[in-house]
């Protein structure tokens, strides 16, 4: 996945102790609002920058957002190594039934395939993978971004500026008439961006785009929530992909444990071991993982591949819950037997798919 680090720094409440503490962090708040090209002189507001510099020859993207607190500003850098970007679908957790079905939606020739998940789950990385999938000279790939994080050769990407009515809907209303292949909406935050992306599907497009919901099965009705008519969304969309970000067990340090049969049976790894011994190992902590146990990270997934019955239960006007169960039905791995898979491969552990599935 992307990996990016997030560094927060919030100037203290004044205290007769920490004088030069308060001076020295309005001095770093500053440089690094010059630095991000926000201005300095704005205490008032929220801002948002990007800092790009090399770093022991890598490039590093910093994304800058400053706002306003009760004593002073509040300043968090999300870092991008670029280099670290592996494009992937293995690499990024997809492996087994989950990237078949991947791989049969992005061979459909038009339709909407939606990635969904939480703020930092490595969406835009699946599908920029998926972009780089089907990037060929006789393919023309359009996407509209907030921001652009990763320039990918031979692709036309669009930076939304809202602020002088560049947003998502008006940039993809236009690039309808470039007449392109494949677009990519980097997400669809309101009714005008959904309905356009449905309508450049229902012409023969391919179109990729995000939602912020907690599954697969709460992206179709998050559609309906938003206005979509239940009968664009069932002739349009072609599958869901849901995703998390674990963890992965540090591999010099990780350490098998004994497995009991009552864990077994409650989180039901039986199955998912396919008749194999089952397996699980625990984090440790070592100089190379700086003691935490962990090193990297990877997705659990979950790849929803619209049929008949899913198609039937929208129209039904199902709530999620049902959609999921149908889903399952219909052979779909659900993200937490996809996490307990990695976990019995020795990826991960048992803890750890618990503490994301339950967190999202």
């Amino acid at each position: 996945m992307i990996e990016r680090l997030e560094y927060t720094l919030t100037q203290p409440p004044p205290c007769p102790t920490n004088q030069d503490h308060l001076r020295s962090t309005a001095a770093i708040i500053s440089r690094i609002k010059v630095m991000a090209n926000l201005n300095i002189a704005e205490r008032r507001l929220p801002q948002d920058g990007r800092i790009r510099m090399r770093v022991a020859g890598r490039e590093v993207d910093m994304r800058v957002s400053s706002v306003p607190a009760m004593h002073g500003e509040s300043i968090v850098m999300r870092l991008l190594d670029k280099e670290s970007v592996a494009l992937d679908f293995d690499v990024l957790g997809f492996r087994g039934p989950t990237l078949e079905a991947l791989r049969r939606l992005l061979s459909r020739p038009q339709g909407i395939l939606l990635v969904t998940g939480p703020t930092g789950s490595g969406k835009t990385t699946t599908l920029y993978a998926a972009l780089k999938t089907l990037n060929r000279p006789e393919t023309k790939i359009l996407t509209v971004e907030d921001p652009v994080e990763y320039q990918l050769e031979g692709i036309n990407q669009i930076h939304v500026r809202p602020q002088i009515g560049l947003t998502f809907a008006t940039a993809l209303r236009s690039i309808l008439r470039q007449d392109p292949d494949v677009i990519l909406v980097g997400e669809m935050r309101d009714l005008e961006t959904a309905r356009i992306a449905v309508q450049a599907a229902l012409t023969g497009h391919k179109v990729f785009s995000t939602l912020h919901t907690n599954d697969a099965a709460s992206s179709v009705t998050r559609l309906l929530d938003m206005g979509v008519e239940d009968y664009l969304v069932r002739s349009t969309v072609n599958g869901v992909v849901a995703q998390r970000l674990v963890r992965v067990l540090c591999a010099h340090c990780k350490r098998p444990h004994e497995v009991a049969e009552r864990l077994i049976e409650s989180l039901h790894l039986a199955p998912l071991a396919n008749g194999a011994p089952i397996s699980l190992h625990q984090p440790v902590g070592c100089a190379r993982c700086d003691g935490s146990g962990y090193k990297g990270r990877t997705g659990i997934v979950e790849v929803v591949e619209m049929t008949e019955r899913l198609r039937r239960a929208i129209v039904d006007r199902s709530d999620a819950s049902a959609i999921s169960r149908v889903a399952l039905e219909e052979g779909t791995v659900g993200m937490r037997d996809d996490g307990f898979g990695k976990a019995i491969a020795g990826l991960t552990s048992v803890e750890e798919v618990d503490r994301v599935i339950q967190a999202g």
